[in-house]
């Protein structure tokens, strides 16, 4: 089983965080999404990151804005990998939580992509699970080269 667990700390970060979900299904891939606050739910975070294994999740995305504190007490909490994706809010729209993510003490490592960037947190837990998965290799392989392939055809588009 190919599952990822998305959480995010407040309905509001669904937004940023659906093309997440987006990816992963275009990939054939489970995943578990849950609202889960750091600060207003500690017991249900530390339930959901010491049991994320237990569920057959492999990897973690995890949103947050502000003090962004939910990727690292989720990372505290699990031997799974986490990917951390700051949020962008107003008034710092989304530095804060960078910073906040970025600078997780040793011993507790959270990936972090840019801010709002929850795609590319998607696509860096599927190349994680392509470690273990031949046809997500292959099928990450045939997305690049889609990509790839749009880029030929916008240069084509706009040479005179």
């Amino acid at each position: 089983m190919r599952k990822v667990a998305i959480v995010m700390g407040s309905k509001t970060d669904l937004d940023q965080m659906k093309p997440a979900v987006d990816i992963l299904k275009e990939f054939g891939v489970e995943c578990e999404v849950r609202i889960i606050s750091a600060h207003r739910t500690p017991d249900i975070c530390k339930e959901f990151a010491e049991t994320a294994r237990e569920r057959g999740v492999e990897v973690i995305i995890a949103g947050a804005g502000g003090a962004a504190h939910l990727p690292g007490v989720v990372a505290s909490y699990t031997d799974v990998p986490v990917i951390g994706v700051p949020i962008a809010l107003e008034p710092l729209k989304g530095v804060d939580a960078l910073y906040s993510i970025v600078q997780m003490p040793a011993g507790i490592p959270v990936a972090t992509v840019g801010i709002g960037n929850a795609r590319n947190a998607a696509l860096l837990a599927l190349r994680i699970l392509a470690l273990k998965y031949e046809d997500l290799r292959e099928k990450l392989k045939e997305y690049k080269d889609r990509m790839r392939q749009k880029v030929i055809e916008s240069d084509k588009e706009i040479n005179l």
